[in-house]
């Protein structure tokens, strides 16, 4: 009986992963417990098929507020579709559909409370009950489209409130075809003055009587009207247990491609949808196959997966012809082609876009391009895309993300054009958002950086950050056989960032028109001339020539220090420059791990740069630290805004073993993996199986490495020979091999050592 005891323990702490779906194991409540003042995420319930059009959250906020769900709220308001990537770039394309019992419109009155315990979230299903109303709302998603089930206590007026929200809206309802048409101008930001989504909701129940109401008032007699703030209200006589259906689809476009978009449902019922939902979840995560963890750590891992195939979406929709079509939000009107959006470059460059380019380069090809469109149309490359240009982040890291995908064989159908678009920012800024092109664009190349006494904020992070971009557009300019004279033009300009480097603290800082650099100097301040971080953060972001950054501190021992001293030193912060503590640094500051701040994305890199200089175990050490300290399954399982699918695609990479330290190489720097065992299936068939068999907490750091059986003294891998297929064995061990890796010759690229 003993045996049989320890047995079944054993069986049901080591359940294979290929027991169960994956994307069961995927929590979307995940980062939703956030507020203004501390992120865990600022992530809200994203209902969605991997890279959608439309997601779908319910609405505990209320109308317009960027914290559309979050955790610890009571009530829902609603069920809102939603494009939002940010609660702090906020949403756009937004209407809700609140079922309820009795006349409600109001969103306080029609408010419901609701457990969590009465609550089931997946990407592909969502179910709720509202204690209120006595109703279960349950909705799953296509593409474009949706379709709601509505489950009714007995009552001769249950109802279903659409809402077209604020800021200009239309509704029209439609009795004998049992539907209602609309249309939400309520946005904030980045459209054309013709922005509409236009929707269309389509129920399987007749109407026992319906109204439309305007700011909150029933208008008596009409079927159609336009006006600031208008919806629906649709009242059925229901039985108990009586479940009404709703099709809803829209479109950027017109009604018609929204009748169109509404054919992604077909004739298959709820259960079908759902079921159908489930399997695309289970292909798009079970690329990527895990073993030889804890169920949390599984839960973790496909949790950060799935906000990792989010964004950005897709803002394409198919036309009766069948070819992709698009709303342009820059020139407004109906053009030809794809089109991503929702991204920011600042935070998706770094591991999300490289992600793609491993695992799911097809999808990133579609994203390129979109890109070549957005450029078409209004003469720049997007940085912060929602869902036209936003001012938001600085940088010009488009060039790293059509970089990194050319030099991989991605997009290559569009490259002259997206190298002019590159070549065409270099220079100048968009005239009416200052985040897009380069703002200071004429002192950084006149001056090789961006003074700190010219009043353009954050000067010193822009002109680390044009200086990795111009180091990207040379090697796209160098792939593609570019004049001599222009590569070097920009080969030499990606060494700018020697000219914010003080020797005196071996750290960056800001430097005036003169070339004397800011007095006074505070290293622990945060904004002025960086980027939601401090001079500690920012230093490291030479992606592309560490080396050259070990130079300018004097060694491998000087830059050692250097690294270490990020964790040594306090959580000291000074936030003058805001006025008050930014969630961003009170993330940093609470986590017990020094000045190191993996809660924003300017220093998520810098874990792996222990391996350019010869101390790769400290790394390993680190990174496990942060994997184990800062991702959880729960919903303050994030240390700060998960971004777009930036921090959760650190883990994921993280988890693998490996890391995109500088897009636009061929290389990933080898961390340590998560996992006993990872099979990574890519799109041209080949597998990558990923073997560390002694993984543990304590065995974090690696002994040995083989490839295909041949030992492997690297510390990095290259993307031509993954794409290949491969045996990677990961010899594990408790004690760090300070004999792997000290070598010159394994460490990763850097520019400086280029011959």
């Amino acid at each position: 009986m003993k045996n049989s005891i320890i047995t079944s323990l054993f069986l049901l702490f080591t359940t294979p992963l290929f027991a169960v779906d994956v994307v069961d194991y995927v929590n979307p409540l995940v980062g939703s417990m956030s507020k203004k003042l501390l992120s865990t995420g600022n992530t809200y319930p994203a209902v969605a098929l991997p890279w959608g059009m439309n997601f779908w959250t319910p609405q505990t906020g209320e109308m317009g507020d960027g914290w559309a769900y979050v955790y610890t709220a009571d009530k829902i308001r609603g069920f809102k579709q939603t494009h939002q990537p940010s609660p702090w770039i906020n949403d756009y394309g937004q209407f809700s559909i609140m079922p309820v019992t009795g006349c409600k419109i109001d969103q306080e009155q029609r408010a419901s409370w609701f457990s969590h315990k009465a609550e089931v979230a997946t990407p592909y299903y969502y179910s709720v009950y509202l204690a209120d109303h006595d109703i279960t709302t349950e909705l799953t998603p296509t593409e474009r489209a949706a379709m709601f089930r509505f489950t009714f206590p007995e009552n001769d007026s249950s109802c279903v409130v659409i809402d077209a929200f604020d800021n200009g809206s239309y509704i029209k309802v439609i009795p004998e075809r049992k539907t209602v048409i609309g249309y939400t101008t309520k946005n904030s930001g980045g459209v054309a003055p013709d922005f509409k989504n236009y929707f269309v909701i389509t129920f399987d129940t007749p109407f026992a009587s319906s109204d439309i109401w305007s700011d909150n008032k029933i208008v008596s007699g009409e079927k159609e009207l336009a006006a600031n703030h208008v919806g629906a209200i649709i009242r059925f006589k229901t039985r108990r247990g009586q479940a009404v259906h709703a099709k809803v689809s829209s479109s950027f476009i017109s009604f018609d491609q929204a009748w169109i978009n509404a054919k992604e449902l077909g004739n298959r019922n709820f259960e079908q949808i759902k079921k159908d939902g489930k399997e695309r979840w289970n292909d798009v995560l079970g690329r990527i196959r895990v073993e030889g963890g804890s169920v949390d750590q599984y839960r973790t891992f496909y949790s950060c997966f799935y906000r990792s195939v989010l964004f950005p979406r897709k803002f394409y929709e198919i036309n009766a012809q069948g070819e992709p079509v698009h709303y342009s939000p820059y020139k407004g009107g109906v053009k030809k082609g794809f089109l991503y959006t929702d991204t920011g470059f600042w935070d998706t460059f770094r591991a999300l876009f490289p992600f793609l380019n491993l695992v799911y380069p097809s999808v990133n090809e579609e994203i390129q391009a979109g890109l070549a469109n957005t450029y078409k149309e209004s003469g720049f490359l997007p940085e912060w895309a929602s869902p036209g240009h936003r001012f938001c982040m600085v940088g010009n890291n488009s060039a790293s993300v059509v970089a990194d995908a050319f030099l991989k064989g991605i997009g290559t159908a569009y490259s002259e054009t997206l190298y002019d678009a590159l070549l065409n920012a270099t220079d100048k800024v968009h005239p009416d958002i200052p985040s897009t092109g380069r703002w200071g664009a004429d002192y950084y190349n006149k001056l090789g950086y961006i003074p700190y006494d010219v009043k353009i904020p954050e000067n010193v992070a822009r002109t680390l950050e044009y200086a990795y971009d111009d180091w990207c557009i040379m090697q796209m300019a160098k792939k593609l056989d570019r004049p001599k004279d222009e590569v070097e033009l920009f080969r030499k300009r990606s060494l700018n960032y020697k000219n914010v480097f003080d020797k005196s603290h071996n750290l960056m800082r800001g430097r005036n028109q003169d070339g004397s650099f800011q007095t006074p100097f505070n290293p622990y301040k945060w904004g002025d001339a960086f980027t939601e971080g401090n001079s500690w953060h920012y230093t490291w972001s030479v992606f592309h020539d560490i080396q050259g950054l070990i130079d300018l501190m004097g060694g491998e021992k000087t830059f050692v220090q250097m690294l270490d001293s990020v964790f040594v030193v306090p959580p000291i912060y000074d936030d003058s420059y805001y006025g008050f503590c930014i969630h961003e640094i009170k993330e940093m500051q609470i986590m017990n791990m020094g000045n190191y701040a993996h809660g924003n994305q300017p220093i998520q890199h810098m874990l792996y740069l222990y391996n350019y200089a010869g101390e790769p175990w400290k790394a390993q050490y680190w990174i496990r630290e942060v994997m184990d300290r800062m991702y959880m399954a729960t919903p303050d399982g994030y240390c700060g805004d998960e971004d777009n699918g930036q921090t959760s695609a650190w883990y994921v990479f993280s988890a693998m073993g490996f890391y995109p330290v500088c897009p636009g190489t061929d290389q990933y720097v080898i961390g340590t993996p998560l996992f006993e065992k990872m099979t990574i299936t890519l799109e041209n068939g080949k597998k990558l199986i990923l073997n560390a068999p002694q993984v543990s907490k304590e065995n974090r750091y690696i002994k040995k490495i083989k490839i295909d059986g041949k030992e492997y003294s690297p510390t990095w891998f290259s993307y031509s020979r993954l794409k290949q297929g491969a045996v990677i064995d990961y010899e594990m061990s408790d004690e760090p091999n300070k004999q792997r890796g000290i070598e010159k010759k394994d460490y990763p690229y850097s520019l400086s050592n280029e011959k």
